[in-house]
């Protein structure tokens, strides 16, 4: 049965990564968040793949696996969120060189935080929560900001995943679940939480998109950079 959740919960997170991310891009010509929501969407098909081929440490998947899960922990669903996010709050349109650079960056943290995950390492799992920390301090403000125009319902919601990511973000190496030998539980948590987030953070940015639009410092449909 726990099988059967972690399957469903890792294939929801897919759906909403490559559905959202390609949303993204399309409706608004952010790729900053259509990209880093393509990569976690990538990310949930390998470790699915991974997963239903039998779980082998010493296969080239599971190398991926944590490349991709440090990539997205240390630089994607942190700075890139944060980045991507401002164009709705800001009005912050960033340059193509903007934009090489931040994935530049967490591609390198990925290929150096992956090495970190066999066992408990202090380091790398302290950073992984202090960033994800900060990130909901500008997702605080994502929130206030959603509240203030009318967008309550979204609000709440921003808040209530933003909370469980931060949840998830301790408990990844910090609390260990009982008996959950193979993290089958955590993980199932974990895809599920996710998967949530990334849906709710686009329906949040397209009211306050919608909103900019409304009240004219947005034009009715963003497109992509030339």
């Amino acid at each position: 049965m726990m099988a059967l959740l972690f399957a469903l919960a890792d294939v929801w997170m897919i759906v909403a990564g490559f559905t959202c991310g390609w949303k993204f891009i399309r409706r608004y010509g952010n790729y900053l968040l259509g990209l880093e929501w393509i990569v976690v969407a990538t990310s949930g098909t390998n470790f699915l793949l991974w997963s239903l081929l039998g779980g082998d440490e010493h296969s080239f998947m599971y190398f991926v696996a944590y490349f991709l899960d440090a990539f997205s922990r240390s630089v994607g669903i942190t700075l890139i969120l944060v980045l991507g996010l401002m164009r709705v709050t800001h009005r912050y349109k960033p340059s193509v060189a903007t934009d090489i650079a931040a994935f530049a960056l967490a591609t390198a943290a990925g290929l150096y935080l992956q090495q970190f995950h066999r066992g408990f390492h202090a380091g790398p799992a302290t950073f992984y929560v202090v960033v994800n920390a900060v990130t909901a301090v500008y997702l605080a403000y994502f929130v206030w900001r959603l509240w203030r125009v009318d967008a309550k319902g979204r609000a709440v919601a921003t808040a209530l995943a933003t909370a469980a990511g931060l949840t998830i973000a301790v408990l990844y190496d910090f609390f260990p679940i009982p008996d959950d030998q193979y993290r089958t539980t955590f993980y199932t948590l974990a895809l599920a939480t996710w998967g949530t987030q990334l849906f709710i953070m686009f329906r949040a940015y397209r009211a306050l998109h919608d909103h900019n639009v409304a009240i004219g410092i947005e034009p009715v449909r963003s497109v992509a950079r030339a």
